[in-house]
């Protein structure tokens, strides 16, 4: 059975599969239910699954809940029909899965990536929005899936069944790496840091959507990934009556109110792209008291690594003086980060050579550079680092609204696509 052929026959219990997911988004960490229910798929497949602790450097962990959120996000997924048994292996931020089916001793490592958080949006209730209309809008509480994430774990379990299905034609080894926390680029790091990818010899990456003008495109690589870093400031004053002690005050939001103005400032850097955001300003308890804390909340992104090392330098500067002009102590915490990246050039224009034939697309460019940034980077670079190949690729998609957005949405006949296109190029080198 060709890809093709698998993927219609497969046709709505794949789209099926993407509106279950869309309906119970997880955001970051916090991914129970999502990855209980891929385990259990992967393991019904014939897969070795490692999840959890097998999987991840817990002390690279980044921007994790508090224990109270993820017991109660637990509870929650088990209440969903998650495995109990699995969400307690996956439990207290080690939502991770790496599933590996070897084939034989000779051919290639071949590993996929996927992304399973979901966004800090309140989805859309309007009449006209798909999920609304087909009955699968999300029913969690300030969780969305308005980066297609949905679309991503559907494809990948496609991916996973298909190979599965099929596994008497490969050679090799196939992985798939299931991964929590992408949002706030927090989950990657981890993970590698535990060296799953270290005995990778292809490292594929795949994401769905960006804009309109993209549809039924795919795009073999991305060289438009930004270096970020996410931080959180915390200023700490003294809270005085505003009225009758204000001078015994030290007013924590005036350091805020400094350092914003200050951080947006940051001269940009002559070598190439530089980007600074403060996103959540906190401060004040009360018309008449002096606020006595304030929090920051921001980003920093640059080209690459070394320019997004600039602006971090500039901004602990700048929070440092903020805080000893207005009399302040104050904290940097890192919530999340990730490095630049380069991919394999030699390898888009091989998959372009895979994908073109299909006809499924209406354009296969080589490369599509979107300004964002992927902790998916640090795959990449670990397999490209250790003798790999590497590259980042784009499904196209007639999206409804920009990515976390309440209305966002994707054509799920792009997603049906992007997993022909994936069990074309695991095909491809696996045999």
């Amino acid at each position: 059975m060709s890809v093709k052929d698998f993927v219609q026959k497969r046709r709505e219990a794949l789209i099926e599969l993407r509106r279950d997911f869309h309906k119970y988004p997880e955001t970051a960490w916090l991914e129970y239910r999502s990855a209980a229910k891929i385990a259990a798929t992967l393991i019904s497949l014939g897969y070795d699954v490692a999840l959890g602790e097998e999987v991840l450097d817990l002390d690279s962990r980044m921007g994790l809940p508090s224990k109270d959120v993820m017991s109660a996000a637990m509870a929650r997924a088990i209440d969903e029909g998650a495995n109990p048994e699995l969400v307690e292996k996956l439990g207290f931020g080690k939502t991770a899965i790496v599933a590996t089916m070897k084939f034989s001793d000779q051919g290639p490592v071949v590993a996929f990536r996927v992304d399973m958080d979901s966004n800090d949006v309140i989805e859309s209730k309007e009449s006209d929005h798909a999920p609304v209309k087909g009955g699968y809008r999300s029913c969690h509480d300030k969780a969305m899936h308005a980066c297609g994430h949905d679309a991503h774990m559907a494809m990948g379990l496609g991916l996973a069944e298909y190979v599965a299905e099929h596994k008497d034609q490969f050679k090799g080894t196939l992985k798939l790496i299931f991964q929590p926390a992408e949002e706030g680029v927090r989950g990657a790091k981890a993970m590698v840091n535990a060296g799953v990818v270290d005995d990778v010899d292809y490292m594929f990456g795949l994401h769905i959507g960006f804009n309109e003008n993209y549809a039924n495109c795919f795009a073999c690589s991305n060289h438009g990934f930004l270096a970020t870093t996410k931080l959180d400031a915390v200023f700490h004053g003294y809270a005085a009556h505003a009225g009758s002690s204000p001078e015994k005050a030290k007013n924590a939001m005036l350091a805020g109110c400094t350092a914003v103005l200050n951080l947006q400032a940051i001269a940009r850097h002559g070598k190439g792209a530089s980007r600074m955001n403060v996103g959540i300003f906190e401060s004040g308890t009360g018309r008449n008291v002096t606020p006595d804390t304030a929090v920051l909340k921001l980003e920093t992104r640059g080209a690459t690594t070394e320019i997004n090392d600039y602006v971090i330098g500039r901004a602990e500067t700048i929070i440092k003086a903020a805080a000893e002009m207005h009399d302040c102590s104050y904290e940097i915490t890192k919530q999340g980060e990730t490095p630049s990246c380069r991919m394999s050039d030699e390898l888009a224009p091989e998959i372009q050579s895979i994908i073109k034939p299909l006809g499924i697309f209406r354009d296969v460019p080589l490369d599509y550079s979107g300004g964002g940034s992927e902790d998916c980077a640090y795959f990449l670079n670990r397999v490209i680092s250790r003798g790999g190949m590497g590259t980042y690729m784009l499904v196209g998609s007639a999206i409804k609204a920009p990515h976390h957005n309440p209305l966002f949405d994707i054509d799920e006949e792009d997603m049906l696509n992007g997993v022909i296109a994936l069990g074309t190029i695991a095909a491809h080198y696996l045999k």
